[in-house]
């Protein structure tokens, strides 16, 4: 593997030297090969020691199943009893306990890691970045996506209210990440329920979506499996969703059913609840054959 670094006189403020996307270099060649991938996940608690010892056993599961990428979910390291817990956590990028867990993890396993949401230091106080970091298997940190999407809302029915941007600092920039098993865009959450942030990672010629989560139950028994697969069939991609998935000890209710989703919408596997490992293979080309075969991306007539 070539270690490419981005010119970053060009790069967004929040990269960091080692850290790339395709957008900046192109640091491996594709093989159109199958490829196991794992959905982890996970029912976090408001301690990180215990999360991070769940995660580590559920991505030794995966890696004994022989999966070569694995995604966990968003809020990994913590669901704290407030929203402010987050920020007592936060780390800078490129230092701390939970960004030197992923790194070896990838490194120990020799696997390629998706850390769902780490909370990382933002512009302003009193706020962090929900960042998305991608580890290869040496370890290193190659490539960062900040959520854009936050979750401000009023669940219908329920009296759940979610104001994320009282906590998290939104980031402005899509990711596409080139590895040696397919493009991967970046993603988190919310960002699900834009279809235009996945329709302009095209330009980049997107083959796999990640989107790490902590679905609410309500919001999930309605939307989640309809919202994968659209992005999945209108993109002709395949979909990895960790999800979190349980009763939380701060009382919150997450839906699970994490899984990974082919090109067609066909659900290969699926975690319904509790901790837990979704493996599947994917087949780049399988994919391509597909959008030769059904070609809606070339036959999109409005930007």
């Amino acid at each position: 593997m070539t270690d490419c670094r981005p010119d970053l006189h060009h790069v967004n403020y929040h990269l960091h030297p080692g850290v790339y996307n395709l957008q900046f270099c192109i640091p491996y060649r594709i093989l159109l090969r199958m490829t196991k991938v794992a959905a982890i996940q996970m029912v976090s608690t408001d301690n990180v020691a215990t999360n991070l010892r769940a995660a580590g056993d559920l991505i030794g599961a995966a890696a004994a199943r022989h999966a070569e990428f694995l995604v966990l979910p968003e809020n990994f390291p913590l669901m704290g009893m407030q929203e402010q817990d987050k920020i007592g956590i936060l780390e800078p990028f490129g230092k701390g306990p939970i960004q030197s867990f992923l790194g070896d993890q990838a490194r120990s396993h020799r696997v390629w890691i998706l850390g769902g949401t780490v909370p990382l230091a933002a512009s302003v106080p009193g706020k962090i970045r929900a960042a998305s970091l991608l580890y290869d298997p040496e370890g290193r940190c190659v490539a960062r996506y900040d959520k854009i999407h936050l979750f401000d809302v009023a669940v219908n029915g329920t009296g759940e209210i979610y104001n994320e941007s009282s906590t998290i600092e939104a980031g402005d920039e899509m990711v596409v990440v080139r590895t040696p098993f397919g493009n991967i865009g970046l993603s988190v959450c919310y960002d699900l329920r834009f279809p235009e942030l996945y329709r302009n990672m095209h330009a980049q010629d997107v083959n796999i979506i990640t989107i790490p989560s902590a679905f609410t139950y309500t919001t999930g028994k309605s939307h989640w499996e309809s919202l994968l697969r659209a992005r999945a069939v209108e993109n002709l991609c395949y979909v990895i969703a960790s999800n979190q998935g349980g009763k939380h000890i701060n009382n919150r209710e997450t839906w699970g059913h994490s899984m990974v989703m082919d090109p067609w919408g066909d659900i290969l596997a699926m975690v319904e609840q509790g901790d837990g490992v979704a493996c599947a293979d994917i087949d780049l080309e399988k994919l391509q054959t597909l959008r030769m075969n059904f070609p809606t991306l070339e036959h999109r007539k409005v930007d």
